[in-house]
């Protein structure tokens, strides 16, 4: 170890032991950490005009951490979920210097100190059943591509899976009955935290995967660009925003609901809880480490609000005519 009092090594210690040895963090995750320790490093050299193998992390201040998220939200314009994303990966670097030098508890204090910004929640929106059907018939697939497209369409909606998640997946975390028609078909998918979860698939998407993986070796991913390579989260949500543009021509509604991958998540789960699978079953479905995020999606579907609503629903009173209203009445009392 060099001198502990230089920032660059407790950097390189956090980003090589901490998150590959000690936590073995994904991919994302890593480059998530690193992605924000080189914005914060460059906002510091810039600030301090000085070289950052120069810096000590005692120049790695509260005040200036918070000048850091200042200029996140106001030149670089990111929004508050991004810049708490920031922040805790600037606190796990915080905690893990705590944790190999207790002389430096005090500074590491007073960065855990910084809070997390509250934000308001987005409202959940999704695809209903005519629109998911209009955006998976939209690929053409007459051609490789087009039958590639519409099999990875189809099985963002039956797995619900992550776009991350999907780029990832290789023909061996496939099991597929024989035929696909028969028995039960399944995709091993690894989600946050490393956490495998089988999820089933409908014949008709392992059929499509059948035919897609055919003569492949099981090491290949499954879902490959023009040119052979794996395709990426990235490409993933571009084929996904090409034919939502393209179903928009039928149901313009989709326009603003902005569909990306994460946008099929949000509609599996929506059109599982509509066809009455209960929300534990959904939590395993989509991997979710809460059941409260789950339960998001039981509070966004008017659908299934109004269904319950109408199991507890009083039957309608009776109004009672007043007796003034009543002409038989009246007519007998001015008869008296």
């Amino acid at each position: 170890m060099n001198d502990p009092k230089l920032l660059g090594p407790w950097v390189r210690r956090f980003l090589m032991e901490y998150m590959l040895t000690e936590r073995n963090l994904s991919i994302n995750t890593q480059h998530s950490y690193r992605d924000t320790l080189a914005l914060l490093i460059s906002f510091l050299s810039r600030s301090l005009r000085r070289t950052p193998d120069q810096f000590s992390l005692a120049d790695l201040t509260a005040e200036r951490i918070k000048s850091f998220l200042r200029y996140l939200e106001e030149s670089r314009r990111c929004g508050i979920r991004t810049r708490n994303q920031r922040l805790s990966a600037i606190h796990s670097l915080a905690r893990f210097v705590e944790m190999h030098s207790p002389e430096h508890i005090a500074w590491s204090a007073q960065i855990l100190a910084i809070p997390i910004k509250k934000t308001t929640r987005n409202q959940i929106t999704y695809l209903e059943k005519p629109e998911m059907e209009a955006l998976i018939q939209a690929p053409n697939i007459e051609s490789p591509l087009g039958c590639r497209d519409r099999t990875l369409l189809l099985f963002l909606y039956n797995s619900g899976a992550r776009a991350g998640e999907v780029a990832q997946l290789t023909i061996a975390d496939l099991n597929l009955a024989r035929p696909p028609s028969k028995g039960l078909s399944s995709v091993r998918l690894m989600g946050k935290g490393r956490k495998v979860r089988p999820c089933p698939l409908w014949p008709n998407t392992a059929s499509q995967l059948a035919d897609l993986v055919a003569g492949r070796p099981t090491s290949e991913h499954v879902f490959l660009n023009r040119c052979g390579q794996p395709l990426t989260r990235f490409g993933i949500y571009r084929v996904v925003k090409h034919y939502a543009q393209c179903a928009s021509k039928q149901f313009p509604s989709l326009v603003p609901k902005n569909v990306g991958p994460h946008k099929l998540r949000h509609t599996t789960a929506t059109h599982l809880l509509r066809s009455g699978v209960d929300i534990n079953s959904i939590r395993e479905w989509l991997g979710h480490a809460s059941l409260d995020t789950t339960n998001l999606y039981a509070e966004i579907d008017m659908e299934t609000k109004a269904k319950i609503l109408a199991l507890f629903e009083t039957a309608r009173t009776k109004r009672r005519r007043r007796w003034k209203e009543d002409a038989g009445l009246m007519a007998f009392l001015r008869s008296l």
